[in-house]
């Protein structure tokens, strides 16, 4: 009896929910677009842009103050995996970001200069962001957005926008979720997708070494365990959970005294945090501090840190409410992450028990003046390395990542490892462990499907998400690398466009249209795309004596290697349209290479030998090559033009990977 009464009073409930809804959609003030792109991170700039110069309106949201999200946010050492993957505004972002240095392309940079670069796009296009409101409802009927409301984080006002397309590009899937689609948060057990790397994995990356003691009272488990160390047991190896790998902050610090500011003590400082770091140190007292601190330096006297070792910047197991919170618990979560990093560094330089060489070196580091002078120098962005992930129409897996399935519908490529950050700090034979690291790579590109970016179409039809895509969480990790969620972001634009002019559903539209479009006008400007011409493609490269096809460090899938007298390759473009090209040379890092490489340009009239010192060339960073500028040339006349390498003067191995042909515009 008692559920038969209690039943009409929860429908009546229901309803007066509903209705409630319905009413503060038809009464709030109300935006429209075309197409609504939710946070403005660099996949939702490059989305709102490409929608934009595709001539449809668009509003950009974001519950911040700024732009490019991770990008602009202290990750400026760019992870890539194979600069070949990323093609499109991607690349072209890298590129104005290479002018802005001096060279063709820059995958490092300060902060502001990626900030700066996004706000040109957006300029350009005449994309105003809505900063500061952040998702509170979206209203799905029928399987289709038909409005969302947003709310100011200021003042509480609320607005709605009503769009044909939504695009969600948070970190956390907000708009996915709000709008009922499927998704998950943890790791699957391997036995779910036939998987090896995924779930409970205890490893020896940013490991502890054996006989850590994670007692208060060392050897005594009566008085408790240090800070950030969890009671649980470990689970079964490759077993799910819904623990997220843990989050951190990518710092930025500066070693120039004129622009710098000393890091202070911050808010809710406690030194007991850092007990655990002061055992690690113990077990080795020399180590140096990018030992802790993974210190990749940045132009101009600057880096981007990330973490590094057992105990580092990550803040394991501290986020597991993150992706399901609410805004005000997230912005407690997120300054509770900033304070233990902030700690942390203040910690390793001034705390007496840390060794005086680790001090004196952190010492040197301060906030950068010219960084974040809106947030006190430090990051707005936290790295939150994942959150909510779409179940969608079609999830890529470890299979995908390794090449035993591929996708026909491709729309974007990643090549990164298969990189998870541990998941939990536990106790394992008396002694403290991280588990949850996993990075396994010795794989070439490999496509990520359309159907990855869009939900089933039961959930809902007009709404594309490139960042919490449909992906396992081991794949997820190979794939959520800034600048592949760009690519990605730029095909759910197109394919949103697509929709609104068939009419149809996201899932129903010609993935040929979106790839045509991405090849015939990649930087959506009308410019002439580029031509690479890669050692293997076979109807436009030849080749004579003894190569051999080298996997590791190349441009794309291959490059070609020789120590054989004679061998020459010839890369032979194919121009369909005369005129001034700038050729580039991709020259890899290859063991004992030769101090000298001949290039020859032939331009269809006359012929050029370029010397390179492949031994002089300084390769930065993530990437394992630059481009080499050979210079301008008007390649006509009546004789196909070439670029040919070969083994002429050489003193060692000699490598062909890739040549770039970019047409001048008029």
């Amino acid at each position: 009896m008692k559920a038969i009464a209690i039943y009409p009073l929860c429908k009546l409930v229901f309803i007066a929910c509903i209705l409630t809804c319905y009413h503060s959609f038809s009464q709030t003030n109300e935006r429209n677009a075309d197409i609504c792109v939710y946070g403005a991170t660099s996949a939702g700039v490059i989305a709102a842009y490409t929608a934009k110069q595709a001539g449809r309106s668009v509003i950009l949201i974001d519950p911040g103050k700024h732009v490019g999200g991770l990008t602009s946010g202290g990750l400026g050492y760019t992870d890539i995996g194979n600069k070949f993957v990323i093609s499109g505004i991607a690349r072209d972002f890298y590129r104005r970001i290479g002018k802005h240095y001096g060279r063709l392309e820059q995958w490092i940079f300060e902060p502001h200069v990626a900030e700066q670069t996004f706000m040109q796009y957006l300029d350009e296009a005449g994309i105003k962001v809505v900063f500061d409101h952040y998702l509170v409802h979206a209203q799905n009927e029928s399987s289709r957005i038909t409005g969302i409301r947003l709310r100011n984080t200021q003042t509480s006002e609320e607005f709605v926008v009503t769009a044909k397309m939504f695009i969600d590009c948070s970190y956390e899937g907000d708009l996915m979720a709000k709008a009922g689609v499927s998704y998950i948060v943890g790791r699957e057990a391997n036995s779910t997708y036939n998987e090896t790397y995924n779930g409970v994995q205890l490893r020896e990356k940013h490991q502890f070494p054996d006989g850590v003691d994670p007692y208060r009272i060392p050897g005594k488990p009566e008085s408790g365990l240090l800070w950030g160390i969890s009671n649980e047991v470990l689970a079964e190896q490759g077993s799910g959970d819904q623990k997220v790998q843990a989050y951190n902050f990518r710092i930025c610090l500066s070693d120039d005294p004129s622009n710098s500011v000393p890091v202070t003590q911050p808010d809710d400082y406690d030194a007991a945090r850092y007990e655990l770091l002061l055992r690690v140190i113990e077990k080795n007292t020399s180590l140096p501090l990018d030992a802790y601190l993974k210190i990749d330096h940045m132009p101009n006297r600057k880096t981007d840190i990330n973490n590094n070792g057992a105990f580092s910047t990550d803040m394991i197991g501290m986020n597991y409410q993150y992706p399901e919170a609410d805004h005000a618990a997230r912005q407690r979560i997120i300054k509770t992450h900033a304070d233990y990093v902030k700690g942390l560094l203040y910690f390793m330089g001034n705390d007496n028990r840390v060794p005086e060489h680790l001090r004196k070196e952190m010492l040197r580091w301060g906030y950068p003046k010219d960084e974040y002078t809106d947030n006190d120098y430090w990051s707005p962005q936290m790295y939150v390395r994942e959150a909510r992930r779409m179940k969608g129409a079609y999830v890529m897996t470890q299979a995908n990542c390794e090449g035993k399935e591929t996708v026909t519908d491709a729309v974007g490529m990643a090549a990164y490892t298969m990189d998870s950050h541990n998941c939990q700090r536990i106790v394992v034979n008396g002694m403290v462990k991280n588990e949850g690291d996993v990075q396994i790579g010795g794989f070439g590109p490999y496509p990520i499907s359309y159907k990855s970016l869009v939900p089933k179409a039961e959930e809902c039809k007009n709404l594309l998400v490139p960042v919490c895509l449909s992906a396992s969480h081991i794949a997820y990790g190979s794939i959520r690398m800034e600048p592949v969620f760009m690519v990605l972001a730029q095909s759910a634009a197109l394919a949103a466009v697509e929709a609104i002019k068939t009419k149809r559903a996201v899932q129903d539209i010609s993935i040929a249209k979106v790839q045509k479009r991405m090849q015939e006008d990649p930087l959506m400007d009308g410019s002439a795309p580029e031509i690479l011409v890669d050692n293997d493609d076979q109807a436009h490269v030849t080749k004579k004596g003894n190569w051999s096809r080298v996997t590791r460090g190349a441009y794309g899938n291959s490059m070609f290697v020789s120590d054989e007298s004679g061998a020459s390759v010839r890369f032979l473009p194919g121009i369909a349209v005369a005129g001034k090209y700038h050729l580039y040379f991709y020259l890899p890092k290859i063991e004992n290479a030769s101090r000298e490489l001949q290039v020859k340009v032939f331009d269809g009239k006359d012929e050029r030998t370029i010397t390179i010192s492949p031994a002089d060339m300084k390769v930065e960073g993530q990437t394992s090559g630059e481009w080499v500028d050979m210079g301008m040339y008007t390649l006509a006349g009546k004789k196909p033009p070439y670029v040919e390498v070969s083994r002429a003067n050489a003193t060692g191995s000699i490598v062909a990977d890739a040549v770039l042909f970019i047409k001048e515009k008029e």
